[in-house]
């Protein structure tokens, strides 16, 4: 089980769900399950609409980190990935900060989620 814990200026608080590890279901059905509302539009991984920024919270070292292609595509084309970022992922597990709920799977780890809560609208995710 991981805790999964979604934040957002649109939410009257954070919200943290448990979430089941690998059960295929993305972060935006997990989010979705618990009426948590990310804006989304094509739920495929190619507008970018449903931009997150994820923290993993334990201290342990992140889960593999399964980018699809659609998502390195959408990331690196809106600047939200770099080529060196990139190479981190797919060399040394090491997860990028942003992604996209519609492709992210959840794994065994406590993670934030944080987003903007407005579909159009980016904030700065930057701490």
């Amino acid at each position: 089980m991981a805790n999964v814990t979604f934040s957002a200026p649109t939410l009257d608080k954070d919200v943290t769900v448990y979430a089941v590890a690998g059960d295929n279901r993305t972060l935006l059905g997990v989010a979705k399950q618990n009426n948590v509302a990310i804006p989304c539009q094509c739920q495929d991984g190619e507008c970018g609409s449903c931009l997150i920024k994820v923290t993993i919270l334990d201290k342990k070292r992140p889960a593999a980190v399964n980018l699809t292609e659609k998502e390195k595509l959408t990331l690196s084309v809106n600047g939200k990935m770099t080529k060196a970022q990139l190479a981190d992922a797919e060399t040394n597990d090491i997860p990028p900060h942003y992604r996209l709920a519609c492709q992210y799977i959840v794994r065994n780890e406590d993670i934030l989620v944080e987003f903007s809560g407005e579909p159009g609208v980016e904030i700065d995710l930057r701490r």
